[in-house]
């Protein structure tokens, strides 16, 4: 941990410096490739030592499978070598030390690099082996038309600015901001005439830098006082569970998962002000004229603690892992593509048995959330009064459900599991099922 924030810190000096000294008119995009990537391998190799070798050997191994393949199964292969890669090293956590976290845990930076692969291998398979008019319009605008060089190829998944913690972007859009047409594509998008601007207008990223560092200094002081202080092991304590009512363990569930949830925070936002500070994740101007640096955000947290319904929820936490999700599996999935999604994120994030109690849960309460809302919703739009009741209910629902579907995930085991969910009489599974 303290590797991991020391390199992140590390990256944000980097990338302050990076944007100033090693602009796109100060320096080639060779230069810009070759720094990002040697900086990226040292950080890598500085947090993990030799475990870092295991992202080496997945970069090369796609990148033979991307000159060698054939286009037309250049995606397939690239999905099941990484993520067969991913999975065997998952594996080795729980037997080899059973259920434990490796104090250099190389899984998160290759969870992320797995994502740029199969991203990667399905963007150019959109774009040399479909025809336009079978894409949507996403695909058609993330296609890529040609194979990256290898200084591209590594630049884009090893990186410094998202080799510790993501987050994962499109290869499109990561080209455009070595080249330095990042900014300059989304400003063109707005009618800059209009609005008395004479030329077009340079936005500094330090203004959401600053607020991003702000969030993630309140989320560490969170972390530090909260979590270690509401664990959530505590909730199957027998002695807890005898003396609770139900409602009470109820409340303790959602303070203990509320307590859970700084140290994403931090996380994220941290490596997304590293990006911004590196002058990468300008998304455009919104309805105000404010320009915007969230193009890379992995969390809305006004959205997920407002949330009112589960799919909400989901849209605002990592989303990042749920767009890469939507693009390589919910869009191209044949049959059950809700299902298979959270499947796959369940087998992304590893092989505890946890995860799946959670994804599996999930799919459940998702689809009955989705019944809910398309049957019921329509009733309580007549009036405000009514709108109001209706959005302080649902959003009870939805904290409570989702603190019921993730806890777990941090439990990891199949027994405490059990245990967790006898002491919530199975709740929401069966408010799911009828």
């Amino acid at each position: 941990q303290i590797n991991f924030v020391a390199c992140q810190l590390f990256a944000l000096f980097a990338a302050f410096w990076f944007r100033i000294y090693l602009g796109p008119s100060h320096a080639s995009s060779a230069v810009r490739h070759t720094f990002a990537t040697l900086f990226g391998i040292y950080f890598a190799v500085f947090c993990f030592g030799w475990y870092s070798i295991h992202l080496f050997v997945l970069v090369m191994m796609n990148y033979g499978i991307m000159n060698m393949a054939s286009i037309a199964n250049i995606h397939r292969y690239s999905f099941v070598v990484a993520m067969g890669y991913l999975t065997l090293c998952h594996i080795s956590r729980i037997y080899i030390f059973h259920y434990g976290i490796l104090t250099t845990d190389f899984s998160g930076p290759l969870m992320i690099i797995t994502q740029k692969i199969t991203t990667l291998a399905c963007q150019l398979h959109d774009g040399i082996g479909r025809r336009a008019e079978e894409l949507t319009a996403e695909q058609n605008r993330l296609a890529i038309k040609t194979r990256p060089s290898l200084l591209e190829y590594l630049s884009y998944l090893l990186n410094f600015m998202s080799i510790i913690a993501g987050p994962c972007s499109n290869y499109k859009d990561y080209i455009a901001f070595i080249e330095g047409r990042h900014v300059h594509m989304k400003l063109l998008e707005v009618n800059w005439k209009q609005k008395g601007y004479d030329r077009l207008p340079d936005p500094s990223p330090t203004g959401a830098v600053m607020c991003k560092l702000c969030i993630t200094l309140v989320s560490l002081i969170l972390f530090l006082t909260l979590t270690k202080n509401f664990p959530v092991a505590y909730i199957i304590d027998n002695e807890f569970l005898e003396k609770t009512s139900f409602l009470s363990r109820l409340g303790y569930l959602y303070v203990v998962t509320q307590a859970a949830k700084p140290k994403y925070y931090f996380a994220w936002t941290l490596a997304d002000a590293v990006n911004n500070a590196a002058g990468y994740g300008f998304s455009g101007v919104d309805e105000r004229g404010i320009f915007r640096w969230d193009l890379l955000s992995n969390l809305n947290i006004w959205n997920i603690e407002t949330a009112t319904s589960f799919k909400m929820y989901i849209e605002n936490w990592n989303i990042q892992t749920a767009a890469w999700l939507k693009r390589v599996c919910y869009d191209r999935a044949p049959w059950y593509p809700t299902a298979l999604t959270f499947i796959l994120s369940a087998l992304w994030h590893g092989i505890y048995p946890g995860y799946y109690f959670t994804f599996l849960t999930g799919i459940l309460i998702t689809l009955a959330a989705r019944a809910i809302r398309n049957n019921c919703r329509r009733y309580f739009l007549a009036s405000l009064p009514l709108k109001i009741a209706y959005d302080i209910v649902t959003w009870i629902v939805t904290q409570l459900a989702v603190c019921y579907t993730v806890a777990p995930f941090v439990m990891l085991a199949v027994e405490p599991t059990i245990k967790f969910y006898k002491s919530m009489y199975f709740h929401m599974h069966i408010l799911s099922i009828l």
